[in-house]
Parts: C-alpha cells; structure tokens; sequence
C-alpha cells in the first residue's frame, strides 16, 4: 500500500463548530488533567498532559512530569478520556439516510459536491471521527470534496475516498458511481483512470459476477499504482474470489441469513491470515445497521432528532423524512431480523480466524446519520460482539491509520504525529457509549468543538 500524502496536509483554514465562534488555532495548546487512551493498548495515562504545537503533537507526559509551556492555551481534560480521533472506514457521503436510494440519485447529484458531502462531513467531525473511508461516490465530486475538507477550506475529517464502485454492470441509475467492467482490459483501464484521478482506495463490488481474469485485472492494476482494494463480502463467492486475487480488506458481515461463514471460506481466511508476510487480512464488518433496525423500528425518537440536519437545506431534511415515515415497512431493511442473530457468530469466525477487524458503519443508508452511526457501531461491538472497549478503540484509531498506509502520521497520540485528538467527559473503557457525546475535537491541532 502507498502512504497517502493528502491524509497529512495541513488545515490552512478555519471551520465553524456548531454552536460556537469561528474556530482559533493558537500556536500552542495544552490539554491538561485527563486519561490518555494513547491508542496502542497499554494501560491508560493518568493525569496526563499533551501539548499541542500548531498541527502536531508536542509532547505528551502527567501533570508531575510535563510541564505546560508558558503562554500556551490550557484546555481542562480533568474527568475526560483523551484519545486519538476515531476513523471510521466505511462512509458514504453522497447520501444522509435517506430510504429511497432510487429517488435519492434521481434528485440529488448535481447538490453532491456543494451541499451533500459536506454536511455529511461536517457530520462526522462533530462526531469525533477525524479520518474517515468514503467508499463509493462520483469521482469529480469525491475528489473535490475530499481536496477541500484537507486544504481545510470545509469542515471535516481527513477524507480517503474510492469514487465510483468497480464491478460487473452498474444499477441501473447509478451509472455516476457505479462503474462497470467488460474484460480484463477494461478493468486496467477503469482502475488506471481512478489512479490518475487520485484516488486513495479501490472498492470492487459484486465480484461474483466477474470472471477471475477481470477481478484478477483490478486488483493487479490497483497495487501497481500503490492503491488498497476493498472488496464486498456479503456473498461466500465474493469473498472466495476476493482472497484469490489478494484484495486487502473485505466490506461488511454479509447480507445472507446463513448462520455462519462456509468451512472453506474460513479456511481460505486462515491461510491468507497465517501469511505473515502479507501483513494483515483488514476486515470492516458495519454490524450496527442491520444489528440495532429492529430497536429504532420500534423506538423511532431518534430519527426526530435535528443533529443530523447539520448542513442540510430543510427541503432535504424533510425529503429525507419523508423516506422512512414507516420504518417497518422500509424494503432495504426486511430481511434484516433474519441476519440479526447471524452477526455474532460471523464476528467471531472473523476474529478466530486472524482477521483485524476495523470501525466502519455504511453511515448514510436508510436511517443511519453520520453524526451517530460511529459511535453506535463502537457500542454494538462492545456491548453485544464481546469485542473488549480497548480493542474496539484501536480498531478505530491505530489499525486503521495501518491499513491506509498513515500510521507514521495519524492513529495514536504520539509525539510527533498529528494532533487529530478527542476527549470525552468519563471513561470511555468502562462506558464506551460515552463517544456519543464527544466534547473536544481537534484535528491537525484546529479545535473544532
């Protein structure tokens, strides 16, 4: 994989946080009294101190031993976790929860690039998240996007995106972001010209309906430009086909009702994990979705809520309302209590297998916004997978940063590295539920909330 440059450009402009003046870097900050989650899995620091020198961390030590730089600005952490910024490793920007995907890109394409994705952005660093995998938009509007959230001229997370999904024939509708492939050449060529686009990431889909010599053809162009592959895995044949053609992380838990992954599947898993030299076989499950429909089905006061109209016109606000007026009868979400009780078990095979599974929520389909979807992921994980909170935390800071090729820059708190940090009142290891309420965001050492 190649370290993407744009992941560590500098915020040369300022964003405003809701509810707050236009936000002021200073030269030098000191965030003072709290407990370090510093992302690499050690004990927690107590009465920790981590200086901030423009857009990188400083220092980082306790009250006791690091002494806070005359004239810096002091921003209490007492009773906080203070941890790295969260990743979240599957987003889409280009949609907000809207139920009807049909409607959705028949109306609002040409409102992608200036009003869409950067509300959805904002979104997400109100949130917490700092870095975030768009995967799947129109290629001009996900580069723009992404180039002005990290020249930060928008407000939002440090963006790494796909453009359009790579596979066999697209939707019909969907042609903007959907980009089909006829043979092996042409796959080189679809890859090539994401490539030159910029891309950071290639996301293949549907790759069971592909020969091998195509799905072959993508990933092989995708490394040789120095760009990952993720892969679909909702059907066993995805995955079969992913694993030989070496893509470096799956999407998703799988859409089947299947209690479990097939023996064979699980064994081409844990041969590909045993290749140590490879690295890690990275894996975005994006269980809370279909795990917690049911409950907001039942307990829909959430979608009354107004945090995810952030950056959105109220036409759109109500179209979106609009869409999921009943949620018992949303078609995308019908055979979701049937897979339910199926994403334990396929967690778990995952994990007994050797795969590093990493934070990423599809934030953006049917109901699920992208100012909370990450941190209810967090919670399914620890709350009902069994996944310990400081395993879920990495899984959202460190072994992301790895899988993009940026963990020299971002990923922990680190002297050093960029001071993408966020502090939370409580302990997020004992209450991780706690992140749905982030108190401080900093990113590139800009203080956002």
């Amino acid at each position: 994989m190649r370290r993407t440059s744009n992941g560590i450009l500098v915020a040369l402009l300022l964003a405003t946080p809701i509810g707050a003046a236009r936000a002021v870097a200073a030269p030098v900050k000191a965030l003072v009294g709290g407990t370090l989650i510093d992302g690499f899995g050690g004990p927690p620091l107590r009465d920790s101190v981590v200086i901030v020198d423009g857009e990188r961390i400083g220092a980082v030590g306790t009250v006791a031993t690091l002494a806070v730089p005359e004239g810096a600005e002091v921003i209490s952490t007492e009773g906080m976790s203070v941890l790295p910024g969260l990743w979240d490793m599957h987003v889409h920007l280009m949609i907000n929860g809207h139920a009807d995907y049909a409607h959705w890109d028949e109306t609002y394409p040409s409102q992608f690039r200036d009003v869409i994705m950067p509300a959805s952005a904002h979104q997400l660093l109100m949130a917490g998240v700092t870095s975030a995998r768009d995967l799947g938009g129109p290629l001009e509007d996900s580069i723009a996007v992404r180039d002005a959230v990290n020249r930060g001229q928008i407000p939002g997370p440090t963006l790494y995106v796909s453009g359009p999904f790579i596979q066999h024939e697209p939707y019909p509708g969907t042609e903007l972001f959907r980009w089909g492939v006829a043979g092996a050449e042409d796959g080189r060529a679809k890859v090539r010209r994401l490539a030159e686009a910029g891309v950071d990431v290639v996301k293949l889909i549907d790759q069971d309906q592909m020969t091998m010599e195509e799905v072959h053809a993508v990933v092989d162009e995708a490394h040789r430009h120095g760009l990952p592959v993720v892969a679909h895995s909702h059907r066993p044949e995805e995955i079969r086909r992913g694993l030989a053609a070496g893509v470096d992380c799956f999407e998703h838990t799988g859409l089947s009702t299947a209690p479990e992954y097939p023996p064979d599947v699980i064994a081409a898993i844990r041969e590909r994990t045993a290749q140590m030299n490879r690295g890690p076989l990275f894996w975005t499950p994006t269980v809370e979705g279909l795990y917690n429909y049911t409950y907001l089905r039942d307990n829909p006061e959430k979608l009354d809520g107004d945090e995810w109209h952030l950056g959105l016109p109220e036409e759109i606000v109500l179209d979106i309302r609009r869409s999921f007026a009943h949620p018992d009868r949303l078609p995308y979400f019908q055979a979701t209590p049937a897979r339910k009780p199926t994403l334990r078990r396929k967690i778990d095979q995952l994990r007994e297998s050797g795969v590093q599974l990493l934070i990423g929520t599809d934030s953006g389909i049917p109901m699920k916004f992208h100012i909370d979807s990450t941190w209810n992921e967090l919670d399914v994980w620890v709350r009902v997978m069994g996944i310990e909170p400081m395993e879920a935390i990495r899984s959202a800071t460190y072994w992301p940063a790895l899988a993009m090729g940026v963990a020299d820059d971002v990923g922990t708190v680190t002297e050093g590295k960029v001071a993408d940090i966020i502090a939370v009142k409580g302990d997020v290891l004992r209450y991780i539920d706690k992140l749905d309420d982030v108190d401080i965001v900093l990113k590139h050492g800009v203080r956002y909330k």
